[in-house]
């Protein structure tokens, strides 16, 4: 099976949802910014800092391409990956390109609880954060819109609502569900 790319802002639930999908149906699951830290030693923020913001999208370019060739795999992509070199592209080459489309309301408050991680919202104030949400979706717009599909993920705030999430994702997208899962 062809990978299945999931794309949307921060906060969207990209690695959430694709953890789940791909335990559910017996796929890997490859978070593209974990997979650039495990093979730089790094973390995204210190290649940032040392390489740069066009340094680093290089490095995810690469990375990107290498995930573009497996089989069997989830793969959640950073907020930024569509919108630089051929990126979407090539995910719409490889696979299925499916954005994750949450309102303004759950990713602001998404993001006002994990705030913390993520060094670019960080100190924000929440009129800032919010603010900060309609520019950055409206500049990423015609990038998204690239993608095959889009999903919408405003229900993934508890176990319940992935479960549910992921079976109406497998049926939309004729993905089969492994018999032995115990969460679906």
């Amino acid at each position: 099976m062809k990978p299945i790319f999931l794309i949307g802002f921060m906060g969207s639930g990209k690695s959430t949802l694709g953890r789940a999908l791909a335990k559910a149906a017996g796929l890997g699951f490859i978070d593209l910014d974990n997979y650039i830290e495990k093979r730089f030693h790094r973390n995204v923020r210190d290649l940032f800092a040392q390489r740069g913001e066009s340094g680093f999208r290089d490095i995810e370019r690469r990375m990107l391409s290498e995930v573009c060739d497996f089989e069997d795999v989830v793969v959640a992509c950073g907020g930024g990956t569509p919108c630089f070199f051929d990126n979407m592209e090539r995910m719409n080459k490889s696979g299925l390109t499916v954005m994750l489309e949450a309102s303004h309301e759950k990713l602001l408050g998404r993001l006002k609880l994990g705030r913390r991680r993520r060094p670019l919202i960080a100190s924000m104030s929440d009129d800032e954060l919010s603010a900060f949400i309609h520019k950055m979706l409206d500049s990423r717009k015609v990038f998204y819109s690239k993608a095959a599909a889009c999903f919408c993920s405003d229900n993934l705030d508890c176990q319940s609502e992935i479960d549910r999430s992921v079976k109406d994702f497998a049926e939309r997208f004729n993905i089969s569900l492994s018999s032995n899962t115990t969460t679906i």
